[in-house]
């Protein structure tokens, strides 16, 4: 006969009964868990899956955003406006001010992060991620006015602050309010967000291609304002995630919240609020607290050096090769209405090759795929360095593209979407907020550095390496490779208490995935081997 569990007796310290019942209440749930596949997921869970892929959606935003100003180097409207005459007549935007803008978003969006992670620990996602909606709805009005490129800069440093708040909060809201067999997969919508933004950009800026008036690059800036609205609805409706509401110490909250993911709750609710205090005592017992100091003290700080480089491994992998595809294909020798044409193709494979992932991690883990991604991603810059070498012509130039688009299928079936998944399981529940904070940033510090790089690569009045600056992101991305063999474990099928003993006995990285754990009592069971 099962033990009846109520939530009152996790707010009843004082209760004898109370240990041996919530010990069984949270083995149910991890149980429970373990054994969930996923179609039981999507039906036990099917409004989990609508408020994630609704809160997701800002990434889409962002995605298009970001992309828009790379993209608009290659078009020829902008670079009359904001850009500088050459002796042969043609406008191009200098080097330093491409990096200058580029850059400008990527400092205004470090300060947002920090910022929220301040504020969603303490007013939640939603409250949060609404106020950088409203933020951003009035920010847009900056960059549709900019008369010069000085403004443009004031623009995209103000938008950086909201944009920052949807890179950490999707990611995070998503890991939170799903359960183990729905976690990599709505974790990783986030990247297939990216891609559609990416799409949206560049069916825009072919669109407006033939203009020769100011709306060819004023019409893409007015496009931001579709999102916010829509969005601002969605997030005002969303539950708060059930884990803050545990952080919080508010359990009756925590299981409404649950109840509203849930198609039936039964004792399922209680059970799983149950584990998420378990899980968080277990985390209270490593960390005194929840500030960013915590995240760098010993019982954490492995956990922290591993989200942080595999979401910095992202931009040094060569990947934003495919965020300045436009200008990278004119550089190697295509004409723009071909390159932005390449562009649609390349983020079209892109939203496959995500998609395609979802499958390849229901049998591959997180580890593998994100190894053997980046083996895949070195070849393929290498070749094409070694293409570049051969003499310029159209064969040449189209073989570069098609191989381009290749390498951004493999990224975007492999490290793209892989990165979010790991970067929402291996952070800690409580940290993770400040976890996710530190590792974006350290993506946009290494932003910074690669904008710098590539634009004086691709630019023809810098140093113009066209399709050879290949050569210096193989480099790069063997680097990250080699990292992630020796540092990345596997988080694939764990929940997040089982991940929080696995760092706490320093299991190795590559002992992750057979190392066996006995939650209830916060121990490794069976033996491990390091090497």
């Amino acid at each position: 006969m099962e033990k009846e569990f109520e939530l009152s007796h996790l707010e009843d310290s004082r209760s004898h009964a109370a240990p041996s019942i919530m010990k069984d209440a949270v083995g149910d749930a991890i149980e429970a868990e373990g054994s969930m596949r996923f179609l039981q997921a999507v039906r036990l869970y099917p409004m989990a899956i609508f408020w994630s892929v609704g809160m997701s959606t800002a990434v889409i935003m962002e995605g298009y955003a970001v992309m828009l100003l790379s993209s608009f180097y290659a078009l020829p409207q902008f670079n009359r406006k904001y850009g500088q005459q050459q002796p042969d007549g043609t406008f191009v935007v200098p080097a330093s001010w491409k990096s200058g803008l580029s850059n400008g978003a990527l400092c205004g969006e470090i300060l947002g992060l920090f910022l929220t992670g301040i504020f969603q620990d303490r007013y939640g996602y939603r409250k949060t991620i609404c106020a950088a909606l409203l933020m951003v709805t009035g920010f847009i009005f900056i960059l549709f006015f900019a008369n010069g490129v000085e403004m443009l800069l004031v623009g995209e440093i103000l938008c950086g602050i909201p944009w920052g708040a949807f890179q950490t909060i999707t990611t995070a809201y998503a890991s939170e309010i799903c359960p183990v067999a729905l976690r990599a997969y709505l974790t990783t919508y986030v990247n297939l967000c990216w891609v559609i933004g990416q799409l949206v950009v560049s069916g825009v800026l072919k669109g407006v291609l033939d203009r020769q008036d100011q709306w060819a690059y004023r019409i893409p800036f007015a496009v931001q304002w579709i999102w916010p609205i829509p969005l601002l609805v969605i997030c005002i409706l969303a539950p708060e995630s059930s884990w803050w509401y545990v952080r919080h110490g508010q359990l009756d909250r925590a299981k409404k919240s649950l109840e509203r993911l849930m198609s039936q709750s039964n004792d399922m609710a209680d059970h799983t609020v149950a584990m998420m205090q378990h899980t968080d005592q277990l985390e209270k017992e490593a960390s005194s607290g929840t500030s960013y100091l915590e995240c760098f003290r010993p019982s954490n700080i492995r956990r922290t050096e591993i989200v942080c480089f595999v979401w910095l491994i992202q931009i040094i992998c060569g990947s934003q090769l495919m965020g300045y595809s436009t200008v990278f294909y004119v550089a190697a020798g295509l004409n723009e209405r071909n390159s932005f044409t390449m562009s649609l193709v390349q983020y079209s494979i892109g939203a496959i090759g995500t998609i395609l992932s979802w499958f390849l991690m229901s049998r591959v883990g997180r580890r593998t795929i994100y190894l053997y991604g980046l083996a895949i991603l070195f070849a393929l810059l290498m070749v094409i360095g070694f293409v570049s070498l051969a003499p310029r012509s159209d064969n040449v130039n189209w073989t570069i593209a098609a191989i381009l688009s290749v390498f951004t299928f493999i990224y975007d079936l492999t490290v793209g979407p892989v990165c979010y998944s790991l970067v929402a399981e291996l952070s800690s529940t409580r940290l993770r907020a400040k976890s996710v904070v530190l590792a974006r940033n350290l993506y946009n510090i290494g932003g910074i550095v690669v904008n710098v790089l590539i634009n004086y690569q691709l630019t023809s009045t810098a140093w113009d390496w066209g399709a050879r600056s290949a050569f210096f992101w193989g480099g790069s991305c063997l680097c990250c490779a080699i990292w992630t063999f020796f540092r990345l474990p596997e988080p694939s099928g764990r929940t997040y208490a089982e991940l929080d003993i696995l760092f706490a006995n320093n299991v190795p990285a590559r002992k992750f995935a057979t190392t066996q754990v006995d939650v209830v009592r916060g121990t490794v069971v069976a033996e491990h081997e390091e090497y």
